[in-house]
């Protein structure tokens, strides 16, 4: 378990974090720039020292301003990763993956060069310079380093920013591996909500320097206060089911509360889980069985909210067994088909509106 209760004033600004996540796993620390991410990351580094506070790591205290004890920055065995890399230019991929192998302690070692070079894909570039590599190149030579020192935590600060959305679809699925196949908990610092879909166990949602929720990706999804820092049309529901089926057409069936749903899964496999995000925007409710449409997708569930926002719009909170989904509708079709808390209704879905995941 990841505790972490700190405090910090800087002028006008004041950070005031608390929050305790489950380990090994990635903690999504998001929000918007200038929130304080980069900040509480500092502090879990060693980097900056809070006004007060305690941050504990499984069995390792990090620190307690209480006690009078911070345990200094090189003994953290913290890696990480910065959004601008920070190799060294006149030393080749393989020597600044070395570097950070001289950082580690001689025991224990829990990941070897070749296991980092085969997971990050790395071995082409071994003998080539910083500056010859492409941006996602150079992030994933970064995490290697990282990984090298045999941290007990990775920190990632936005290690994608700076990435065009290419680079950033060739470094994303180098990080699921390190999720799927190492046992480091991570904390990824990120204020694109991509990047948590894809990534993340638990979400600390971070305004103004307050933790403003927490939880896991789907319980946070339905929070007003990811609603606000996300933007109207980013809103909607985040599920996770199992894949029951795989189809001729490629489609995977993702079993869904009382439900399923047909989306596009490449490389699927029956009974594995797998995270998908359904937007507000994309959603459609009926009040009887949906017949003679293109959308194959219909799960029957009860109205079990509603709320206004703007231009007459509502967000209608959908339980479908087990699980909630958001669908936007105006005032006007709410009335028109006799809606209120209790309706029930049949979400209609189209699968190429989807977007999945595997976990």
């Amino acid at each position: 378990m990841l505790t972490v209760n700190v405090a910090l004033r800087r002028g006008a600004f004041a950070l005031q974090v608390a929050f305790a996540a489950p380990t090994p796993g990635i903690v999504a620390v998001f929000g918007r720039s200038g929130c304080g991410k980069t900040t509480l990351i500092d502090i879990l580094a060693g980097l900056l020292k809070p006004d007060t506070g305690a941050v504990r790591l499984d069995d390792v205290v990090l620190l307690d301003t209480a006690a009078g004890y911070l345990l200094p920055a090189e003994r953290r065995r913290i890696g990480y990763v910065f959004q601008d890399t920070r190799l060294f230019p006149h030393l080749d991929v393989r020597a600044n993956l070395r570097y950070g192998e001289k950082r580690s302690p001689a025991r224990p070692r829990t990941i070897g060069f070749d296991e980092v070079t085969a997971l990050l894909g790395l071995a082409p570039f071994l003998a080539r310079r910083p500056n010859s590599l492409s941006g996602g190149e150079r992030q994933r030579v970064a995490l290697g380093r990282a990984l090298l020192s045999q941290p007990r935590l990775l920190l990632l600060d936005e290690p994608l920013a700076s990435l065009d959305a290419a680079r950033r679809d060739e470094v994303l699925p180098y990080l699921e591996t390190l999720r799927d196949r190492l046992s480091i908990p991570m904390i990824y610092v990120s204020h694109q909500f991509e990047e948590v879909l894809r990534l993340a166990d638990h979400v600390v949602l971070i305004e103004a320097g307050q933790v403003v929720a927490q939880g896991s990706v789907d319980e946070v999804s339905l929070r007003p206060e990811l609603r606000a820092i996300v933007g109207t049309e980013a809103v909607g529901a985040v599920l996770e089911g199992t894949i029951t089926a795989v189809e001729a057409s490629g489609l995977a069936v993702l079993a869904l509360g009382q439900g399923s749903l047909r989306l596009p899964a490449p490389g699927a496999r029956v009974g594995s889980r797998a995270r998908v995000q359904l937007l507000a925007r994309d959603l459609i409710l009926a009040t009887e069985p949906a017949q003679g449409l293109s959308v194959r997708n219909s799960i029957k569930g009860e109205i079990v909210d509603i709320r206004a926002e703007e231009h007459e719009a509502r967000l209608v909170t959908v339980d479908i067994g087990g699980a909630s989904v958001l669908s936007r509708v105006t005032s006007e079709a709410l009335e028109s088909l006799q809606l209120s808390i209790g309706s029930p209704v049949w979400v209609l879905v189209k699968a190429v509106s989807m977007r999945s995941h595997p976990l």
